[in-house]
């Protein structure tokens, strides 16, 4: 039984993927995609914001909608009828948005996706929010978001309420206005904003930056990168085991965050081709801010938002850097970063090598180990571990 039945079967049950709405009821999928997905494409947090949108006369027929923060292309799909902005700091979120519209055979002429380092140029007459798992990413948000907003704008704010604590209550009110609160659903929460132009909001404080300690390079963060405000102790433990350069080699930093690991291997090794790649377009915009600013316009680096390496040729690679993230959204398990592995061995030449840090409960060296057929210990302390895999001529990697 397969999506066509709006249920896809798995062990213990069914995995829902029909999405019932005042809208209309569509089939929507996650990405990555995973043959035993147990997760649907969206929450109950979606369902309430629709339902209380439609039992307010839902948008105008030509009203403007910005969306941000829709995590698969729920509410996009939803409301695929109405003009539609849909901003978000995710290529995954992109791609799921516009599969989403496939799947469900909807026109797209009618969206438009705008990265997280983009507004729209018009104003919105509905602003449609899901909270982000980071409160420094709303912040930036709301910031941007102001010069676009009147006293006729409706603003719609929803989230689970495991991820809505108090303190996104009050930087509502203290950068945009008034906040109503509907009461809980399905452990979901609901609030209504009134904005207020008279607020004497303060100053965006993104993107910021820090000094990288014993060097003179300062390392640029956007809102929504890992470890914005200081060197995270697992990169400090890659950096001190940090292969040192061979010359002309072309190097790969996947999940490249704030490009440290880019910026410190150009640093070791000034002839080699780097490659930032990250799914988070502000963690892109991040380590191009960082190297250029560290090493000049001319670094010999290129940077890439995307979710996986298709682009790059098979055999094309000598080296990947890795510090892979275990959570997708509120979500922890190993799938991105054995889909990580999976694409770096494919990208590796012969004797190409792939080094990844993460903490030692995750078991990346049985992953690595099954990936590659071996794996070495580099260093470990009592958190961490960093391992190395080879690409071995002749090995054929799982299918």
């Amino acid at each position: 039984m397969g999506l066509g039945l709006g249920l896809e079967r798995r062990a213990g049950g069914m995995t829902e993927n029909r999405f019932h709405t005042p809208f209309g009821d569509y089939r929507l999928q996650r990405l990555p995609a995973r043959r035993r997905e147990l997760l649907r494409a969206w929450d109950a947090a979606d369902e309430y914001l629709l339902h209380q949108l439609a039992a307010q006369g839902g948008p105008a027929p030509e009203s403007r909608t910005l969306v941000l923060n829709d995590s698969f292309g729920a509410l996009a799909t939803a409301l695929h009828a109405f003009p539609l902005w849909s901003a978000s700091d995710s290529v995954l979120s992109q791609e799921a948005t516009r599969l989403n519209y496939r799947t469900n055979g909807l026109a797209d002429d009618r969206l438009q996706l705008l990265t997280s380092l983009e507004m729209p140029r018009e104003r919105p007459d509905l602003v449609i929010i899901r909270a982000p798992k980071t409160l420094a990413l709303l912040e930036y948000q709301l910031h941007r978001l102001r010069p676009l907003l009147s006293p006729a704008t409706r603003i719609l704010v929803a989230g689970m309420m495991k991820a809505l604590p108090a303190a996104v209550w009050k930087l509502l009110e203290s950068l945009v206005g008034p906040v109503q609160t509907f009461p809980g659903r399905k452990k979901a929460k609901l609030m209504e904003v009134r904005f207020d132009p008279g607020l004497a909001a303060p100053p965006n404080p993104y993107p910021s930056s820090y000094r990288l300690e014993n060097t003179p390079y300062r390392i640029v963060n956007h809102a929504n990168v890992f470890s914005r405000e200081r060197l995270d102790i697992g990169t400090r433990f890659f950096l001190q085991h940090l292969p040192k350069g061979r010359g002309r080699e072309t190097l790969i930093d996947l999940g490249c965050g704030n490009g440290v690991l880019a910026l410190m291997a150009l640093h070791q090794n000034p002839e080699a081709e780097v490659h930032c790649v990250d799914e988070s377009f502000m963690a892109v915009a991040s380590a191009r801010a960082t190297l250029e600013g560290a090493l000049g316009p001319e670094v010999n680096a290129r940077f890439h938002a995307a979710a996986d390496l298709r682009e790059f040729a098979g055999k094309s690679v000598d080296r990947v850097l890795c510090n892979p993230p275990f959570h997708q959204q509120q979500v922890v398990g190993g799938h991105i970063a054995r889909q990580m592995f999976r694409d770096a061995r494919r990208v590796l030449r012969d004797g190409g090598e792939l080094w990844v840090v993460g903490n030692r409960h995750l078991g990346y060296h049985k992953t690595l180990k099954q990936l590659f057929g071996n794996v070495e210990l580099i260093a470990s302390n009592p958190k961490f571990v960093v391992l190395r895999a080879v690409r071995l001529s002749g090995v054929k990697g799982p299918h």
